[in-house]
C-alpha cells in the first residue's frame, strides 16, 4: 500500500489562502488600540478598563469597545446597568461611565444569558459594535478583545484599521504557548504589535518580600525572542480585584494607587507610539 501524507489537501489550501482586505477605521475615533492576551484568565479584561481610564487621565477622550460576544466583562467592571440608546433606529449610542464611551453586546442582553452563537453571528455583531456605534471624537478606543484567535481577531486584523496591539499575559509557560500563537497571527495578519504586558507578574507580601506564584520572567523572555517592546510588570493586588467586582476601576476608583501609578507610565509609554 502506498504511503499518503496527512495534511491540508491543495483544495483546501487554495481556499485558505491569503486574501487582500480593505481595513476600515472606526468611525469617530482617531486610534484603535486592541488588548488581546489569546489566553483566557489572565487578567486581560481588568488590563484594559484601568488602561483605558490611564489614558483618560492623561487628558486623552477614550472609549471601551468590550468585543468579548461571549463573555462580556465591561457592564460588572463598569457599574453599567442600562441598555444604549438609538437616535434613528440604526446607530446605538455608547453609555457614557466615569468620563469614557462604553460598548458591549452585555447591555443587550441580561447578564446570565448565554451568548449560544456561531461565528458568522458573532463577526456580525463586531461589525455593529464598529461601524454603527456613534463613537463621538475619541482620541483612543480600547478593544477587550476575547481569548484565542478566532472569528473576533480575524473580524478586527481583516476588516478593521487597528493601530496597535498589547499583549497580556501571565508569567507562566502555559499561557505563554498562546501568547506565542498571538504574536504570530497579528504578524501574519500585519497588526502592529505595541508591546507584551507580564500580568500577575508577582505577589508581593506585607514585609516586602516577592512572591512569583506564575513564575519569573516568561513574558519579558518572549518579548525578546520575538523581537516585541517589554512594557512592564503588573502585581497582584488586591485592591486592583476589589475595584474591579465593585464596578469602579482601581485607576478612576484611587489614581494615586502604586498600581494605577503603573498604568498611567503605561499609558504615557504607549501614547509615545502614535504622537
Amino acid at each position: 500500500m502506498d504511503k499518503k501524507t496527512v495534511g491540508l489537501s491543495d483544495t483546501f489550501k487554495g481556499k485558505t489562502a491569503p486574501k487582500s482586505f480593505t481595513k476600515n477605521p472606526i468611525k469617530g475615533t482617531k486610534f484603535t488600540i486592541a488588548i488581546s492576551s489569546a489566553k483566557g484568565g489572565v487578567g486581560k479584561s481588568t488590563f484594559a478598563m484601568n488602561f483605558a481610564l490611564a489614558l483618560k487621565s492623561i487628558g486623552f477622550k477614550v472609549g471601551i469597545l468590550d468585543a468579548d460576544i461571549y463573555g462580556p466583562s465591561l457592564p460588572k467592571m463598569m457599574s453599567i446597568n442600562e441598555k444604549p440608546k438609538s437616535e434613528d433606529g440604526k446607530s446605538l449610542v455608547p453609555i457614557n461611565q466615569y468620563g469614557v464611551q462604553c460598548m458591549s453586546i452585555g447591555f443587550l442582553v441580561d447578564e446570565e444569558t448565554p451568548m449560544i452563537w456561531r461565528g458568522p453571528m458573532v463577526t456580525s455583531a463586531i461589525k455593529t459594535f464598529t461601524q454603527k456605534v456613534l463613537w463621538s471624537n475619541l482620541d483612543f478606543i480600547v478593544i477587550d478583545m476575547p481569548p484565542g484567535t478566532g472569528d473576533t481577531q480575524l473580524t478586527f486584523a481583516q476588516e478593521i484599521k487597528v493601530d496597535g496591539v498589547i499583549i497580556v499575559s501571565t508569567p507562566q509557560a502555559i499561557a505563554l504557548l498562546d501568547v506565542k500563537r498571538g504574536i504570530k497571527m497579528f504578524d501574519k495578519l500585519k497588526v502592529p504589535i505595541l508591546g507584551l504586558v507580564d500580568n500577575m507578574s508577582f505577589f508581593q507580601s506585607d514585609d516586602g518580600k516577592n512572591y512569583n506564584i506564575f513564575g519569573e520572567g516568561g513574558v519579558e523572555k518572549v518579548a525578546d525572542e520575538y523581537k516585541k517592546e517589554f512594557l512592564g510588570k503588573i502585581p497582584i493586588n488586591i485592591d486592583l480585584r476589589v475595584a474591579a467586582d465593585d464596578g469602579k476601576p482601581l485607576v478612576e476608583k484611587n489614581p494615586d494607587h502604586k498600581i494605577s501609578k503603573i498604568f498611567i507610565e503605561l499609558a504615557n509609554k504607549v501614547k509615545g507610539s502614535f504622537l
